[in-house]
Order: structure tokens, then C-alpha cells, then sequence
């Protein structure tokens, strides 16, 4: 059994400055050692800490997708100490990643159902691992109507830009993204906050419709009674509280709310189980 406290060795492959200000960049990591890279068997949805020897360590959500062989991706932002020093890193150093970690989002009860996806900021990273997963040619069988809301302050700051380009010449997804503001007039998407994009364009709520939001907490705030009034049961909308990460595996005791630890018990809640927690998160 994996030591939990023991990181697997990676290489850093490639790095890429997904926005303007370039706080965000994406990090494609190689195992270095056999077997590792099946070791770390992961869902859409789950984290892993990022571990720097002598820095210390983050949670980050998984951006890539387990369809994608050969590596694994995390999107950081520099925030702290362990995000600054890993953006100063360059291809060829070496780190650790110990997981994965947490829940995933409910696939088995998603299957054969429409998804409408949810995002804002930087918190698309495991949304992206997501639809990476439900587009692959193995996968897009399983599920029905797919709709995708993604939001950022500026198209500068969008993430992914590429693949969000390519995704929208597809016929299988509908894609909806806007910006809360802009000054280019050639702009060709939504401009406004998520949660108004959310009111106009989601499908409405049924039993074959699910909802997976992550984001900043001002825009869920603002995005769940739009879901109501779109007739989401509650039990339908599924949520991440990947911010509330420490220590991964409960032994820390920060991440509690209430008597759940969202590094063990989460980090994916339907929106009806957080209903009987705290409002802390």
C-alpha cells in the first residue's frame, strides 16, 4: 500500500501561461518511476498535493483527464510560498505529487444523463478534467446533452483558450462563455456575470439533468437560486470545496465542516448534503 505521506516523483514536461497577468499556468508532469503513473489512478473531480522538498506543499485539483496517458496536469495559481516557487521552476525539475486525493464527481449516477457544467476563475481545472473525460470517443456514448457556462473577469484570464475554441466547433457540447467585461468590440461570446449567462442559457432541471458548479464562492452564492428557480433538486447539484483542502487525508482537522473532513468525506457534496452542514464553506 502507498505510503499516504509519501509523494510519487515527477518531472516537470511543459509549462504553459494560460492568462495575461500570468499568475496561471498549467503543469504537465511524467512520472519518473514504473508503475507510478498506474499508482496514481484517478477520477474527474479529485486533488492531489503539488510537493516541493524544503517548500512544502498545495492541494490542487486534477485538470487533466485519466483518458489523457503519459501524464498528469494541474493548473496553479501563485498565490503563496509552494505556488510562487514552483512558478519560478522550469521543464526538466524535478517534484512530487502525493495522491490522488478526496471523492470524484458522481459518474455512475451522471450516466445517461444531461450535465450542465458551471464554472469561474481558476476553478475550472477540475471542470476541464471533466469534460476532457465525457468527450472522449470511449466515454461521450454515456451521457446526453452536455452544456458548459464558463466565466472569467477579462478574456485575458480565461483559461484554456485552445481547447475552449475547439470544444465550441463541436456538435456535441454547448458551449456558453463569457467575461464580465470587455473593451473589444470584435468580442464573440457573453459578456456578464455567470450566474445572469447561467439564467439565460441552462437547460432547465429534470431527473435526468445534473448540475456540477465550482468557482468562487460570490458566484455560487449567486448561481444556486438561479438553479432553483431552473427546478434543480438539490440532491442534482453537485459541488466542490476543493478551497477547503489541507492536509489531503484528515489528519490536519482544517478542512472540517461540521463532523464531515472535505479531504476524506468530499471534496464533491450534492448540494443536499451540504444543506444539513454549517454554512462555513
Amino acid at each position: 500500500m502507498q505510503n499516504p505521506y509519501l509523494p510519487y516523483p515527477v518531472c516537470i514536461d511543459e509549462i504553459i501561461i494560460e492568462t495575461e497577468d500570468k499568475n496561471l499556468k498549467t503543469f504537465k508532469f511524467i512520472f519518473q518511476e514504473a508503475g507510478d503513473e498506474t499508482n496514481f489512478s484517478y477520477r474527474p473531480g479529485q486533488f492531489a498535493e503539488l510537493s516541493i522538498a524544503g517548500q512544502g506543499e498545495i492541494p490542487i485539483g486534477i485538470a487533466s483527464s485519466p483518458t489523457e496517458k503519459g501524464f498528469v496536469k494541474f493548473t496553479v495559481n501563485k498565490v503563496g510560498l509552494v505556488s510562487s516557487v514552483l512558478h519560478h521552476m522550469k521543464a526538466g525539475d524535478v517534484m512530487g505529487i502525493r495522491g490522488p486525493l478526496g471523492n470524484c464527481y458522481p459518474w455512475e449516477a451522471m450516466e445517461g444523463k444531461n450535465i450542465l457544467i458551471i464554472g469561474g476563475g481558476f476553478a475550472f481545472t477540475t471542470l476541464r478534467s471533466s469534460i476532457v473525460y465525457i468527450l472522449d470517443e470511449a466515454n461521450r456514448s454515456r451521457f446526453k446533452d452536455i452544456h458548459v457556462i464558463y466565466g472569467a473577469r477579462t478574456p485575458g484570464m480565461l483559461l484554456y483558450k485552445d481547447e475552449l475554441a475547439a470544444w465550441e466547433k463541436r456538435d456535441d457540447i454547448h458551449m456558453h462563455i463569457t467575461v464580465d467585461g470587455t473593451k473589444d468590440p470584435d468580442w464573440p461570446y457573453h459578456v456578464g456575470f455567470v450566474p445572469t449567462i447561467t439564467e439565460q442559457n441552462a437547460p432547465a432541471g429534470n431527473q435526468d439533468t445534473y448540475a456540477i458548479i465550482c468557482g468562487p464562492p460570490v458566484m455560487i452564492k449567486f448561481t444556486q437560486p438561479v438553479l432553483d428557480n431552473l427546478g434543480y433538486d438539490h440532491d442534482h447539484i453537485i459541488m466542490s470545496l476543493e478551497n477547503r483542502m489541507k492536509c489531503g487525508i484528515g489528519m490536519c482537522g482544517r478542512c472540517n465542516i461540521g463532523k464531515e473532513f472535505v479531504c476524506k468525506d468530499g471534496p464533491v457534496f450534492t448540494l443536499a448534503q451540504l444543506n444539513h452542514l454549517p454554512k462555513e464553506y
